[in-house]
């Protein structure tokens, strides 16, 4: 397991969670943003409108009668995603995989009747899963189909890369694998494998499963560590496409790849969580100084990609 005193944690330079509300998320994101990251059809549309890449949105259910109406925004499509406009965690996300007659096919190969899906719509309108439990939207949409480069080290689901921003420089990254204890959901808290990206050259690093560390994959056997991301550099460009669009000053970006589209972004994150330190086993610290004493941050986006890589470099030559 992976436990330490506090002095020794500072002295890692990790990040700690009052800390990091304190002096970054209260201090970089004005409140008045978070509509923009926190309810993803706003953020979805927003990305959209500025030509950034994001899962189709196939229809809306706001209010009760609309869950009647899912046959018509799903006609013709065999799979799709359900998932809560307002929610966090991954918590009331259904992934359907297939249809068989009235019934749907989840993720992990239960079949569910259609009353079970409007049911979930309804529970999802009800606020249930909402960030306060206000009454909230169900979002119907594009069910990413994984790029075959994670097909090794995955369970089911599909993995997602995180990647930390702030004040528009990439500092840090993980990707997140499924496995067979979260159920194919790539969610740290749920069970999923965390395992660490260098910023400079895309490459994993070490491996997490809840606070023990991992260098295999708990379902394939597979190595973790050693491989490079494909698209690496549009996944930085993305995140920091998407700080610059909603103006937040710490900021975590959650893109997936898909196999026929590319890489997509998935949901934006005003608190970003701190497993990521974890994942690298390096604390953000660090990396949040060097921006804050960087005298310029360049406008453009391809100088900032390429100050933050050879900051990160510089920080851990080994892993450059």
């Amino acid at each position: 397991m992976i436990f330490a005193r506090p002095s020794q944690l500072r002295a890692q330079g990790i990040l700690g969670m009052n800390e990091r509300n304190a002096d970054y998320v209260m201090r970089y994101n004005p409140r008045r943003l978070y509509p923009l990251v926190d309810d993803k059809l706003q953020t979805k549309r927003l990305a959209q409108e500025n030509g950034i890449a994001v899962p189709e949105l196939y229809g809306i259910v706001e209010v009760q009668g609309d869950a009647h109406h899912m046959a018509r925004m799903i006609e013709g499509r065999a799979s799709f995603v359900v998932k809560p406009a307002q929610g966090s965690g991954g918590e009331g996300v259904l992934v359907i995989k297939a249809r068989a007659g009235d019934s749907y096919r989840l993720s992990n190969g239960t079949l569910i009747p259609e009353e079970t899906l409007q049911y979930h719509l309804s529970r999802i309108i009800s606020g249930l899963f909402s960030l306060g439990g206000l009454p909230d939207k169900a979002l119907i949409e594009y069910m990413v189909r994984f790029d075959p480069f994670f097909e090794s080290v995955s369970y089911q689901g599909v993995p997602d890369i995180r990647v930390i921003v702030f004040l528009g420089m990439p500092i840090a990254a993980m990707v997140r694998l499924p496995t067979r204890k979260s159920d194919g959901k790539a969610n740290l808290h749920q069970g999923a494998l965390g395992v660490g990206i260098d910023i400079a050259s895309g490459e994993t690093t070490y491996g997490v499963s809840g606070n023990s560390p991992a260098t295999t994959h708990p379902d394939t056997g597979e190595p973790i560590q050693g491989f490079v991301i494909p698209h690496w550099n549009t996944i930085l460009e993305l995140a920091a496409r998407c700080a610059d669009l909603v103006g937040l000053g710490y900021l975590g970006v959650d893109i997936v790849l898909d196999r026929d589209l590319g890489p997509l972004v998935l949901e934006l994150n005003a608190r970003p969580g701190l497993n990521v330190q974890l994942a690298n086993r390096v604390g953000l610290l660090g990396a949040l100084h060097r921006v804050e004493d960087l005298a310029e941050i360049p406008r453009s986006i391809p100088d900032r990609i390429a100050l933050a890589r050879e900051l990160a470099t510089s920080a851990h030559p080994a892993a450059g």
